[in-house]
């Protein structure tokens, strides 16, 4: 639920004036739906509400072409709502209930190892448990299925899971709050990579926001720059990023242009509003 105000309003401030819309997010869904988007054949596996948000995130779902066959409906909590505020700028803060994706537990991944199994890459955010992102890239790693992890929300994570991981994709925050180095610039940013190398994953990308991408693989680091926008609303934007990266590899491209790929998906999103809805389809990139 959103509304797009002058400004993001200080503690204890009330702004008028504002215009309101709805539309269907979820850092997981909004992968997903970029995925799908950009010619990925995708399996969501999600947990929603049986309530009104729930159905129609379904129905939208299959409308991409989305497998929902792993997308369970909860008995006992609603589905998971964000409220997000987004200024003239572009900038947005965002407070999430995670509701019934909080309850997205590895008995419900067990269900569905067969289709993670047979993935070429599994997906992953953190607006599902830990120990549940945890128990999935562990049954994918010991099926050689290439794992990306999205740390977003940002939180601290153990080198256990860091060690199961072909790729993360931390943004400056994110890997800030990973490894404890400031993450400022292309130098701060290959420094934080580095560390996160250390720990156990091959590949290392952080995103930049306008700046772009810096990309540590195979020993070697890239910077990716990307295309100069007028951001409208950057809701989504590190989301589509990812499903457009997903895509991308498991169509086989090399992952400097797989991250090109991936910078052009999100500076096209940030021009609209909303999550799934800025997400672009295949034929704007081409």
């Amino acid at each position: 639920m959103v509304i797009k105000s002058p400004h993001l309003p200080a503690p204890g401030e009330t702004i008028l004036g504002g215009t309101f819309f709805m539309n269907a997010g979820g850092k997981g869904a909004n992968q997903a739906v970029a995925a799908a988007r950009l010619g990925g054949q995708v399996s969501f596996i999600a947990k929603v509400g049986r309530d009104i948000f729930g159905k129609e995130a379904i129905q939208l779902f299959k409308k991409e072409g989305i497998d929902v066959a792993a997308v369970l409906k909860d008995k006992k909590f609603p589905s998971g709502i964000a409220l997000i505020t987004v200024d003239d700028k572009g900038e947005n803060c965002i407070s999430v209930a995670s509701g019934a994706n909080a309850a997205l537990t590895p008995a419900n991944i067990k269900k569905f190892k067969a289709k993670i199994e047979s993935a070429s890459i599994l997906l992953m955010q953190l607006e599902t448990p830990l120990d549940t992102i945890g128990f999935a890239a562990s049954h994918a790693a010991n099926h050689n299925v290439k794992v990306i992890l999205n740390p977003a929300p940002a939180c601290p994570l153990p080198d256990e899971l860091l060690g199961k991981l072909s790729i993360i994709t931390p943004n400056e925050k994110e890997a800030e709050m990973l490894t404890g180095i400031a993450v400022n610039d292309a130098s701060s940013a290959e420094h934080a990579a580095n560390a996160l190398h250390k720990k156990g994953v091959d590949t290392v990308i952080i995103t930049m926001g306008a700046k772009g991408a810096l990309l540590f693989h195979e020993d070697h680091f890239s910077f990716i720059e990307t295309v100069k926008v007028d951001a409208v609303d950057t809701t989504a934007a590190g989301d589509v990023f990812n499903g457009a990266l997903a895509v991308a590899l498991s169509g086989g491209r090399p992952m400097v242009d797989a991250v090109r790929f991936a910078c052009k998906a999100a500076s096209i999103s940030v021009t609209r509003l909303g999550a799934q809805a800025s997400a672009p389809y295949i034929h704007e990139l081409e």
